[in-house]
């Protein structure tokens, strides 16, 4: 039995759409890993070229175009019930477009606390309360535990989170990169908000303990960390899991585990 029910995203728009959906197209990666972990396996139809997790889906699925050039053909012949994007991660123009001729659900993320939310709300969309329940309370748990081991081991240093080369830019304020940064106990030298261009120099005169290196967007490697030492020679310069810090579906529940371990390394 289908009905139609309305749903309010977290950009404040109103949607309705058969409900349950039986036809998903999830548009940003964090999200297409939890509605598998959901296990909505055969209703998400169609993800994005970036959607790699769970690695056995990513074959399997229809691809729509990436996160910021969506195919509007591909989505046309997919003839989805529900399309989830989210705001940072797509454009304004390709969300326009789609909502024009879609049901479209768009999250807002900026911490923590918004992404559980996230998950709660998607998992009502997609009729999965009692398994987004169970996450978050993982998610929260490992988080708490993580916030009280910062203050236990008296972690307090200063980072920067490097995130894109050639120019170099780096995740600042109003980001949930940031805020994943506090929980574990770390203060972001960058006070500018979103993802300011920043040269060395002036990243060196912000004077931080230690510079994260993600490995995405921007494949930082072992090769970029002498560029890096050279500038910043009072820094520690280290390569971070750019999905352990930007990712804020289900990839939570691991990020807990990496975190606890970089904790123990910045001790």
């Amino acid at each position: 039995m289908h009905m139609q029910k309305t749903f309010t995203d977290q950009l404040g728009r109103e949607i309705t759409f058969n409900y349950p959906p039986k036809r998903i197209i999830s548009i940003v990666p964090s999200q297409t890993e939890l509605l598998f972990n959901l296990g909505l396996t055969d209703e998400v139809v169609g993800i994005t070229k970036f959607c790699v997790h769970p690695a056995a889906q990513f074959k399997a699925k229809i691809k729509v175009g990436g996160t910021k050039k969506i195919n509007p053909d591909l989505i046309r012949n997919l003839q989805p019930d529900l399309i989830i994007g989210n705001k940072e991660e797509n454009t304004k123009e390709d969300i326009a477009q789609l909502s024009e001729e879609f049901p479209v659900w768009m999250s807002d993320i900026y911490n923590l606390e918004d992404a559980m939310a996230a998950i709660t709300e998607i998992a009502a969309l997609v009729d999965r309360q009692p398994e987004a329940a169970y996450l978050n309370h993982l998610i929260n748990a490992g988080f708490t535990d993580l916030q009280t081991l910062a203050l236990q081991m008296g972690i307090d240093k200063k980072v920067a989170y490097v995130i894109w080369r050639g120019p170099y830019m780096v995740a600042g304020k109003d980001t949930f990169i940031n805020d994943i940064l506090c929980k574990i106990g770390l203060t972001n030298v960058v006070k500018q908000s979103r993802y300011p261009e920043i040269n060395l120099e002036t990243l060196a005169g912000l004077k931080p303990d230690l510079v994260f290196l993600s490995s995405e967007p921007y494949p930082f490697r072992e090769k970029h960390l002498e560029e890096v030492k050279t500038a910043i020679p009072g820094a520690k310069i280290m390569l971070v899991d750019g999905e352990m810090f930007s990712w804020y579906g289900s990839r939570l529940i691991k990020a807990v585990q990496y975190l606890f371990q970089l904790q123990k390394e910045l001790n």
